[in-house]
């Protein structure tokens, strides 16, 4: 992901009790919300929060920085119809359990924390592809070519020699250039929907998940769960990411440097991203600034996200040259 040469950049003042927040109106029940919710976090080795003397987290403040949305291949005015302060404004009371703080001035403010919303893509189904479409109707034009030229299956139940008549004529040999173009394809169309499928799990944080399917694990019950995270991958989901960048170094030196990162997601089908986002965003609370040590998978838990009002905007000075970031490194 880059970070925008122009960073818009949210300060504001939210009043949080507890994981209520005021102003605003309720999400719907948590039993509403379908799906597996799954939280990947990553922290850098030079990221430490302190502790006050009482055991709770020193207070961090930060900007929020607009990463942008990621507009998925299906229509959903649950999704389409926000904008980053309404997403900023959402997360920003489960950032406030976790002792990050709206900034007010910038030099007291520690984080930048970019802002990536959106629905992934994922290829159709291999049901409802073309190419395979077109890969069974090349095999019957095969099947009637030959039968209609006599051939027959040269097995060891075939029957005797007599009985087979081989007659490599135009018409099967048209069809069997058919077959191998269609399977050629098939495999094309594979291989695509296997990097299409790697960059939704780099996305979502399914890395973890994903870097350890290698081997053979048929007739295991990793091969079980293999299918349901691959299911969960080919599905459209709902997805925010946060990485949280040092703001004094950006500000004054111009350096980009990742301090944190997490990712979360929930499947589309039969949700409202508008409605999951308070849930899923308070879940993956307890892993902002915190390793996950790997993909976690759960239901959204009960709860209650009240919203309360932004105060004001402001922008992080222009940088040279726009940086592509890599992954924050786990800690050792």
């Amino acid at each position: 992901m880059k970070i925008p040469r122009r960073i818009r950049t949210l300060f504001g003042a939210l009043v949080v009790s507890g994981m209520v927040l005021s102003g605003g109106s309720p999400c719907r029940a948590a039993e509403e919300i379908e799906g597996v919710t799954a939280v990947a976090s990553q922290v850098s080795k030079d990221y430490i929060r302190e502790r006050l003397p009482d055991g709770n987290f020193r207070p961090e403040y930060y900007a929020f920085g607009k990463g942008g949305d990621w507009s998925g291949a299906l229509n959903d005015f649950t999704i389409d119809k926000l904008t980053f302060l309404d997403v900023a404004h959402v997360i920003a009371g489960p950032l406030a359990s976790r002792q990050y703080l709206s900034g007010k001035d910038p030099k007291s403010t520690k984080l930048l924390i970019m802002v990536y919303w959106g629905t992934t893509y994922v290829p159709d189904q291999p049901k409802d592809s073309p190419v395979y479409a077109h890969l069974q109707a090349a095999q019957e034009q095969l099947f009637i070519s030959r039968e209609s030229s006599g051939g027959r299956d040269s097995g060891p139940n075939a029957g005797t020699a007599s009985t087979y008549h081989p007659i490599p004529n135009a018409i099967t040999a048209s069809a069997e250039d058919g077959l191998t173009t269609a399977i050629a394809a098939v495999a094309a169309e594979n291989r695509l929907r296997e990097q299409q499928d790697y960059l939704n799990v780099k996305m979502l944080g399914y890395d973890s998940w994903w870097d350890s399917t290698d081997g053979d694990k048929r007739g295991t019950a990793f091969e079980y769960d293999r299918k349901d995270l691959l299911d969960e991958i080919e599905d459209h989901r709902y997805f925010v990411v946060l990485m949280a960048y040092d703001f004094q170094l950006l500000w004054k030196e111009k350096k980009h440097k990742l301090l944190w990162e997490t990712r979360f997601s929930i499947s589309e089908r039969n949700n409202q991203f508008d409605k999951a986002l308070p849930l899923m965003a308070a879940y993956a609370s307890q892993y902002f600034g915190r390793a996950s040590d790997g993909l976690l998978r759960t239901r959204v838990p009960a709860g209650r996200v009240d919203i309360g009002e932004v105060k004001s905007l402001g922008e992080v000075p222009e940088t040279n040259n726009p940086v592509t970031v890599q992954p924050a490194a786990k800690p050792q």
